[in-house]
C-alpha cells in the first residue's frame, strides 16, 4: 500500500515502525511524519523501481537500453575536475543530453523534469537514482563548459562504427548549412524593437551569435528572405544512408562555401574522401571548391550552377550571338584574365563607315569610331565550366542531395531549430550531440536488427 502525497517521495506504510535516529521532516497534505532521511531515501526508491512500469513504458526504457549499449564514450574521461570533487559523471551527463536530443526537447528544463519523471531512463544514462539527480543549473553548466573537441572525437568514432557496419561511404556526400536561431528577443516575430535585425545594434544576451539571412521560401521562383540572429549548423551528409559524416557550427554570419574545405579535410582524416561525388546547391559554386575536390580528393563535382545575375545570351544553331539588333555578331579574338578565358562578340556592322544601329545602340558611335555593340563569353576551359549539368547522368546524380534536406529535417526535429541557451560552446555541443544521438540511432537499430527504417526514431521506441 502506497501513501501518496504533495511532496517529492512516495512512502510505504512501513516507516511508522522504523528506529528513529536522525530525523528528517516530510510535509503531506495534513500530516507531519517523522522519519530517518536515510531510510525514507532507500524506501522511496525501492517502492519506484517495484512500480516502474507506471513512469516509463518498457519499449521506450529499451530503446534507451540499447542505445547507450552502442554508444562508445571510452574517449571521454569519466569525471571532470573543475566541477568539483562530487560531480556527476561525464558519460552520464552526455547521455542525458542524448536522452533531450531523442525526445525532442529545445530546453535543458524539460530535460530536467523528464528525467525526474522518467528514474528508469536517468538509470540507464548512467546516474545513481538513489541521489538527487543533476539540477537544471548543472546541466546549464556542463553544456557550456564541456570541451567541443571532445564531442567530435565521439561523434567521428560513431561514423567509423557506421561505416564498419556498411551504413556509411564517401561515394555521394552532400553538403548544407542550417540555421539555428538563438535565444533573443530580436528573433520574436511579436518584437516590435526598432532595426533588430540591424548589425550597429547586436543583441546583448548572446554576445556569440551573429546576423544571418535564409530563406523563406521553397520555391526557385520566389525571391523572400528573412534575417535572424543565430548561428550556422553546415552537415556533410552520406547521400545513400542520410547520416551525418561530419558537421562544423558557425556564426549565422558565414557564407556556405567558406567552410566546405575545411569540413572535407576534416572529414577526410578519419573517412577517406577519394573519388567521391560531391553535391551541393548553387552557394556552393565556387572555382577553389571544384579544384579541391577534383585535383585533391579525385572526386566528381555536382553542384549547381549559380548565374549570378547575369543572362544567357541568345545564340544561332552556329553558336554565334544574337545582338539587340537581332543581327548575329561575330568573334573577334580571346583574352584571357582573372584566371579566366573570354570570347568576344562583335556587332556584324562596326566596320562599315556609313551604317546605322538598327536598335540605335548608345554605343554604336563613341566619338572615335563606329563599333555597335560588344558581347562576352566565358569559355569552359576549366572544371567549374565543363560540366554538363543539363545531362540525364547530372540530373540523377544531383536529385540524391535531397537526402541532405531530409537530414535537416530531422536535425531540427532533435530540437535543434532554435536554442535556448546563450553562448556559442552551448550551442556548439547540442548540435554535436544531436548529431551523435542520430548516428547512435542508426547505429543500434541495424545492430539489433531492427526491421523498420532507422530514420523513424518515434517507432524505434515504439516497437524496442
Amino acid at each position: 500500500m502506497l501513501f501518496y502525497g504533495c511532496g517529492k517521495s512516495v512512502l510505504s506504510l512501513q516507516v511508522y515502525n522504523l528506529y528513529i535516529e536522525k530525523t528528517t521532516l516530510i510535509w503531506y497534505n495534513i500530516v507531519e511524519i517523522k522519519i530517518p532521511q536515510r531510510r525514507v531515501v532507500f524506501i522511496y526508491r525501492q517502492e519506484i523501481l517495484k512500480d516502474i512500469s507506471l513512469f516509463t513504458s518498457q519499449p521506450k526504457a529499451k530503446f534507451y537500453d540499447e542505445l547507450f549499449i552502442n554508444l562508445d564514450l571510452s574517449c571521454i574521461p569519466a569525471q571532470n575536475s573543475k566541477f568539483g570533487r562530487a560531480s556527476y559523471s561525464n558519460h552520464s551527463m552526455i547521455c542525458a543530453f542524448i536522452v533531450m536530443k531523442c525526445e525532442g526537447f529545445s530546453q535543458i528544463s524539460d530535460l530536467h523534469d523528464y528525467l525526474s519523471n522518467n528514474l528508469i531512463i536517468a538509470h540507464y544514462c548512467g546516474f545513481d537514482i538513489s541521489r538527487e539527480l543533476p539540477s537544471y543549473a548543472k546541466f546549464t553548466r556542463f553544456i557550456r563548459e564541456f570541451d567541443n573537441d571532445i564531442l567530435q572525437t565521439v561523434m567521428q568514432s560513431q561514423v567509423l562504427k557506421a561505416a564498419d557496419l556498411s551504413l556509411i561511404d564517401s561515394s555521394f556526400i552532400a553538403l548544407d548549412a542550417t540555421p539555428v536561431k538563438a535565444n533573443v528577443s530580436n528573433n520574436n516575430p511579436k518584437s516590435f524593437k526598432k532595426n533588430k535585425f540591424s548589425k550597429a545594434s547586436p543583441p546583448k544576451s548572446d554576445k556569440d551569435c551573429r546576423l544571418g539571412v535564409q530563406t523563406a521560401s521553397n520555391q526557385h521562383n520566389e525571391k523572400n528572405y528573412e534575417f535572424y540572429w543565430g548561428y550556422k549548423n553546415h552537415i556533410l551528409v552520406d547521400c545513400i544512408s542520410g547520416l551525418p559524416v561530419c558537421e562544423l557550427t558557425t556564426g549565422a554570419n558565414v557564407s556556405d562555401s567558406s567552410v566546405t574545405l575545411e569540413i572535407l579535410k576534416r572529414a577526410n582524416s578519419y573517412l577517406p574522401m577519394s573519388e567521391c561525388s560531391f553535391l551541393a546547391d548553387k552557394a556552393y559554386d565556387v572555382k577553389a571548391i571544384y579544384n579541391t575536390v577534383h585535383d585533391t580528393y579525385n572526386g566528381d563535382c555536382f553542384i549547381a550552377l549559380n548565374k549570378r545575375n547575369t543572362k544567357s545570351p541568345k545564340k544561332l544553331p552556329s553558336g554565334n550571338i544574337i545582338c539587340e539588333a537581332g543581327l548575329a555578331m561575330h568573334k573577334d579574338g580571346k583574352f584571357s584574365d582573372s584566371g579566366r578565358t573570354r570570347q568576344k562578340y562583335c556587332y556584324p556592322l562596326k566596320r562599315s563607315k556609313n551604317g546605322n544601329c538598327p536598335c540605335n545602340h548608345k554605343c554604336w558611335n563613341n566619338g572615335k569610331k563606329n563599333r555597335g555593340c560588344t558581347k562576352y563569353i566565358t569559355l569552359p576551359d576549366d572544371y567549374r565550366l565543363s560540366i554538363d549539368r543539363s545531362s540525364i547522368a547530372f540530373k540523377s546524380v544531383y536529385a540524391l542531395r535531397t537526402e541532405a534536406e531530409r537530414y535537416n529535417s530531422r536535425f531540427k526535429q532533435a530540437g535543434c531549430e532554435r536554442v535556448f541557451v546563450r553562448n556559442g560552446n552551448s550551442v556548439k555541443n547540442l548540435n554535436t550531440i544531436a548529431h551523435i544521438s542520430l548516428l547512435s540511432i542508426a547505429i543500434a537499430a541495424v545492430i539489433t536488427k531492427k526491421d523498420v527504417s532507422y530514420r523513424s526514431v518515434k517507432t524505434l521506441k515504439r516497437l524496442s
